[in-house]
């Protein structure tokens, strides 16, 4: 299989330098990696790290699904695309097994890895912790289940690339900054041609780097339009969206007067509400995150 390696990155240039220092520790190498960035300085000396093959830089306009699409519109004959978050870090033999399942599987058409530890929950790990965690994982029997899922993580999703090309499949760009559930988006448009599923043996972490993230306001407002818009697409069960709305606007209430350090609760609030009242006066889309007021700490 030909696999190249995608990573989607915006300000955070040592956390992309130490994604790329990982894709060393692979058993098995990447035939092509590409970093797709929203300017130079987002690259830092990624473009000096020696990596083999070398490294294709994209850069273009700022924007999760924009940039992830700059990565499919520059593939050539690549059999598998993995995107991973640059603060995703991989077990040595994640590529090995990846390679082995594609080629074992030839229905499988999106594959998600197994994430072991999740800092994006919490105020977010260091790389030598997700490494020994990953170490302390390889000294237990691997888990050969290969289950079905309705979507891959976006942190790391691989895709076949065949009906990409053929049916020129691309993530929508009306979910715009983080883009917040385009990983679901994308896999269900992927997965009408073949199944969608997590492989177990596929070990990683997700750092859950707090830096360069959407602020609080936007990724609240996002949290209610983004569903209700996937809705429409048919991307996402009415059931499904509505319970996670639900389920965020909760914990951003609950939360709000006791916030997590890394979480910007009452900023996410504030989006919901903005996100609902834009809703009763029937111009809730995906694009109103521009409108929102910046005002916030920043944090996811």
């Amino acid at each position: 299989m030909k696999i190249t390696v995608a990573i989607v990155t915006t300000g955070r240039p040592a956390t992309l330098e130490e994604a790329v220092r990982d894709l060393k520790r692979q058993t098995r190498s990447p035939d092509r990696i590409i970093v797709s960035a929203a300017s130079a300085n987002d690259v830092g000396r990624t473009r000096a790290s020696g990596m083999h093959p070398p490294i294709d830089i994209l850069i273009g306009p700022k924007g999760l699904t924009v940039q992830r699409n700059a990565v499919l519109d520059a593939l050539e004959d690549e059999d598998v695309i993995l995107f991973l978050d640059d603060d995703f870090i991989m077990a040595p033999d994640f590529l090995d097994k990846l390679d082995a399942a594609f080629q074992q599987n030839s229905d499988i058409a999106v594959m998600t890895g197994n994430v072991i530890a999740d800092g994006i929950k919490n105020a977010g790990l260091a790389p030598k912790e997700a490494r020994r965690l990953l170490a302390r994982a390889a000294l237990k029997a691997p888990d050969p289940d290969i289950v079905d899922v309705h979507n891959g993580y976006g942190c790391n999703m691989a895709f076949r690339c065949a009906p990409i090309r053929e049916n020129n499949l691309r993530f929508d760009e009306r979910l715009p900054l983080y883009g917040w559930l385009e990983d679901v988006d994308f896999s269900r448009q992927v997965a009408a041609y073949g199944r969608c599923v997590k492989a177990m043996a596929l070990i990683g972490v997700h750092l859950g780097t707090k830096g360069g993230r959407t602020s609080g306001r936007k990724l609240g407002y996002s949290q209610v339009a983004n569903p209700l818009y996937l809705i429409g697409r048919k991307s996402m069960r009415p059931s499904h969206a509505l319970g996670m709305i639900s389920r965020n606007v909760a914990a951003n209430l609950a939360k709000s007067f006791w916030p997590e350090p890394w979480v910007d609760r009452r900023g996410r609030l504030l989006g919901n509400l903005r996100a609902f009242g834009d809703l009763i006066r029937g111009r809730l889309r995906p694009e109103g995150v521009f409108n929102m007021d910046t005002g916030s700490n920043g944090t996811p």
